[in-house]
């Protein structure tokens, strides 16, 4: 598995390319902003994109979506709850039969990987992460030393503390990948993560 992270668009939001370097198929999760850096790299190493994973649908992680769509052909993952929550006209995308809805316990299958969904709302109603082998995308749900915003339409303190908990109960470690900033691991975060800990009952 190779896994590529662009820094993308106005917020910084990270987009990740997930590759089976075996088949040369591969996921795009959260393609933010600057759809040319991502549909470059993508024909520069002669990838085929096989699924666009939605970790929410805040417009910093799906500015470039459409375009990645149209380009590909790929279907999109993305929560229904959080689609419910915004106007249809934002991205055409909503209401295309090529939209795929994400529950927990779904798995998707790129090649030989396969993303496995939990459902971690509390940044937003329809927030998700991904797990694929020893990787977590946690996109806003968590990141280093800190956690997603609530304050936005659908955001809620106690669930996201709920899914930080759930995601702290995980066997085991794992390379985290937020939708914002640098990697990190589980085990650090259990360790050192202020909201994760107090999500845990340890602060």
């Amino acid at each position: 598995m190779l896994i590529k992270t662009f820094e993308v668009g106005n917020l910084g939001a990270n987009c990740c390319i997930v590759t089976d370097e075996a088949s040369l198929f591969c996921a795009v999760i959260d393609p933010g902003d600057e759809s040319n850096v991502i549909l470059n790299y993508i024909e520069q190493n002669k990838l085929t994109v096989k699924a666009i994973l939605l970790t929410h649908g805040h417009f910093d992680h799906v500015g470039a979506v459409e375009a990645v769509r149209e380009e590909t052909g790929a279907p999109v993952y993305i929560s229904r709850r959080d689609l419910a929550s915004r106007p249809r006209d934002t991205m055409r995308f909503y209401t295309e039969a090529e939209t795929r809805d994400l529950k927990e316990g779904d798995e998707i299958k790129v090649g030989a990987l396969t993303f496995k969904v939990l459902e971690t709302p509390g940044h937003s109603p329809g927030s998700v992460c991904f797990l694929c082998g020893e990787a977590l995308f946690s996109g806003d749900t968590l990141f280093m030393g800190s956690c997603g915003r609530t304050d936005l339409p659908g955001g809620d303190m106690r669930t996201l503390l709920a899914s930080l908990r759930k995601l702290a109960m995980l066997p085991g470690d794992y390379e985290v990948y937020p939708g914002h900033m640098g990697t990190t691991t589980l085990r650090l975060e259990r360790a050192t993560n202020y909201y994760m800990r107090y999500a845990m009952g340890e602060e």
